[in-house]
């Protein structure tokens, strides 16, 4: 059940054509003249109301983000057919009522899968409600003699017959050895280069979603199918790790006792898991640190961190910093009330701080969606600190592009291709 799409085949269509029926059946009465204005005045109030929990929602920065006009008109579509609904409960038949009763319910999912497609960030029922289908995923560990590279892996590695065309995605459970960190199975992405006999070791890249959000592996694994084909069957291998946990709370890519140790999680438990069990080229080069959004944000302030650990950063769409949407909370919750201690945990305050040739040797891309107004300043303010304090920078912007699927899908195209020469997947 929890894999049901619900952005694409037939739910949709099915939701969609039951609230088309539901507000029919509501609205046709005998039209007499109080009949007429009872509709007209609740479409209208709904309407409205519906508007002003948008913009009540928007002005309060409730989802951490500007809301776009779509989830306006679907607010507004939504909260008229409920006040069409409650208008029959008066003065009506009992077979009445009890459609009234349904279809508010139907017209309220019907917004929830709207709102959902607009965004296009959740496909399932699951990953609408941040449940994670288990779909293990079998990984080749490191090989105990592995063959010594011969130059980079566009030039070394020759396909063999049969290798698959595209990629395999499933979940892993990594243990939260170091961190007790509740975090959800990770998604993992192989390459069809990852699934041959004799595989070489691969680069590695280690992602995280947004907030609210799923560590799904599919996006990252559409982008890097279509340059794996392009370039003998290579990629890097995928965790896209959770740095949320189910709670629902945003741990703000922090330790906490909060939200407990999801820092550690990522940059400790992730870390050793990925050395110790995946295929993965070992050497800092060929890692990369890449997050959306919330997890962005996350990716930039662990690179600031740990260079030794990773060389490489793709940073889509994210926020200047952790918690940036709700700092007095996040200042409170999670730093103990020390607006000190927020502001060293600060992505450009960690670079400001480290020694001079810190991060020689680090390529940071940054993308943000061309229509993204809120996070254009933070992708420019962040990547400029990052081009002062030595890394090879990227900034691009999206063209079209908001906040939503369309910024995370360009954001990866245009990254990882940027990438690939940089990991010896593709020529200079």
């Amino acid at each position: 059940m929890w894999s049901l799409p619900v952005i694409d085949g037939p739910v949709p269509v099915i939701v969609y054509g039951a609230a088309c029926v539901f507000f029919l059946v509501l609205l046709l009465r005998r039209p007499r003249r109080a009949w007429v204005l009872t509709v007209l005045v609740a479409l209208l109030v709904g309407a409205l109301v519906g508007s002003l929990a948008a913009l009540v929602a928007d002005l309060t920065d409730a989802f951490g983000t500007e809301l776009p006009g779509a989830v306006f008109w679907w607010a507004s579509a939504v909260f008229a057919a409920i006040a069409l609904a409650i208008a029959n409960l008066r003065r009506s038949r009992a077979w009445r009522k009890v459609v009234a009763v349904v279809g508010i319910v139907v017209f309220a999912i019907t917004g929830v899968i709207g709102v959902n497609a607009y965004y296009g960030l959740n496909p399932t029922l699951g990953s609408l409600f941040g449940v994670v289908t288990s779909d293990p995923i079998a990984v080749p560990t490191n090989s105990s003699s592995p063959r010594p590279a011969a130059g980079p892996l566009y030039k070394s590695f020759t396909p063999p017959a049969g290798m698959p065309t595209k990629g395999k995605q499933g979940t892993q459970v990594i243990p939260a050895t170091a961190s007790g960190f509740d975090a959800r199975p990770a998604g993992v992405y192989l390459p069809p280069a990852a699934l041959v006999e004799d595989a070489p070791a691969l680069p590695l890249v280690i992602m995280m979603m947004g907030f609210p959000g799923d560590p799904d592996p599919q996006y990252i694994a559409s982008a890097l199918d279509d340059l794996a084909a392009e370039n003998k069957g290579l990629a890097p291998i995928v965790i896209v790790a959770d740095q949320i946990g189910p709670s629902g709370n945003d741990p703000a890519c922090a330790d906490s006792t909060a939200y407990g140790d999801a820092e550690t999680y990522i940059t400790k438990d992730v870390v050793d898991w990925a050395r110790k069990n995946l295929n993965v080229i070992q050497d800092p080069k060929y890692w990369v640190i890449a997050g959306y959004s919330n997890g962005g944000g996350c990716a930039v302030k662990y690179l600031a961190q740990q260079p030794q650990t990773w060389k490489n950063l793709l940073d889509i769409s994210g926020e200047e910093f952790p918690g940036s949407e709700d700092v007095d909370s996040v200042t409170s919750t999670i730093y103990g009330g020390s607006g000190a201690a927020f502001e060293a945990s600060k992505p450009i305050s960690i670079m400001k701080s480290a020694a001079p040739g810190t991060y020689d040797g680090v390529t940071a891309v940054f993308t943000v969606g061309a229509q993204d107004p809120p996070f254009i300043p933070a992708a420019k303010a962040v990547s400029a600190e990052a081009k002062a304090v030595g890394m090879t920078t990227t900034y691009y912007e999206v063209p079209g592009a908001g906040h939503v699927v369309d910024a995370l899908n360009g954001g990866l195209q245009k990254g990882l291709a940027l990438l690939y020469p940089v990991l010896g997947l593709s020529a200079p």
